[in-house]
């Protein structure tokens, strides 16, 4: 078993029958999913999910996992997602995949969530690795970006495709903005910055939202908590 598929299982233990789950995106989360559904059939688990892109809610649903609209989803028990990045205080960074404002308003809603990572994913400041994704309103990414330049000293441009023949565009229907900044801001100032900047949809800095990382390193799991989880 691989350390994403140990992690994924040892998340999938901890869903309780009758609860509502949230589905992340990627190769973690679609561990956690086909480990959801075996626990679904195996131990005639009965759940109730809600997906953060339509990729997952199609593979949740091929995998027999009872999947709701997102529009009907008020509050949800649990969201299970993976990350680029974790610091030490648990802040994250998502929005690799460009599903930036469902995982978001999952995260924010869910009375638990919990994040698979493997080690490698551990860093010492967020945008230590990546660029800070930033979702922009398709006629504002100029104005957001010269804003963030002068007050933040941001320095970054549009996401291209992958063939580099158009610009990226999120699952909400934005422009995407891979922003690095000055090593001296410190994480909370960040995310204060870049949620009171007009013209931002929402970006990857997940701040304060985390109940428990589990990481995966060669065949072991470690469990990290906020202070306050």
């Amino acid at each position: 078993m691989t350390d994403k598929e140990l992690i994924a299982r040892h998340a999938a233990n901890q869903v309780q029958n009758g609860m509502l789950v949230g589905l992340g995106t990627g190769s973690t989360a679609n561990c956690f999913i086909a480990e959801l559904a075996r626990r679904c059939r195996e131990e005639n688990l009965q759940i109730t999910t809600v997906s953060s892109s339509n990729a997952s809610a199609i593979a949740a649903r091929n995998l027999g996992l009872s999947v709701m609209d997102f529009e009907q989803v008020s509050h949800l028990d649990m969201y299970v997602d993976g990350a680029d990045e974790v610091s030490p205080d648990l802040t994250l960074l998502k929005g690799q995949g460009a599903d930036l404002v469902r995982e978001k308003l999952l995260a924010t809603a869910s009375e638990q969530f919990l994040v698979l990572i493997e080690h490698s994913k551990l860093v010492e400041r967020i945008g230590e690795k990546f660029a800070i994704p930033i979702e922009v309103m398709p006629f504002a990414w100029r104005l957001v970006k010269k804003q963030l330049e002068e007050t933040s000293g941001g320095q970054g441009d549009l996401r291209q495709t992958p063939d580099k023949k158009n610009y990226a565009i999120s699952s909400y229907g934005s422009l995407i903005l891979d922003m690095r900044f000055d090593k001296q801001i410190d994480t909370k100032t960040l995310n204060d910055i870049l949620n009171h900047t007009p013209g931002i949809v929402e970006h990857g800095i997940f701040y304060g939202l985390t109940t428990a990382v589990l990481v995966g390193k060669n065949g072991k799991i470690q469990e990290l908590r906020t202070t306050n989880a």
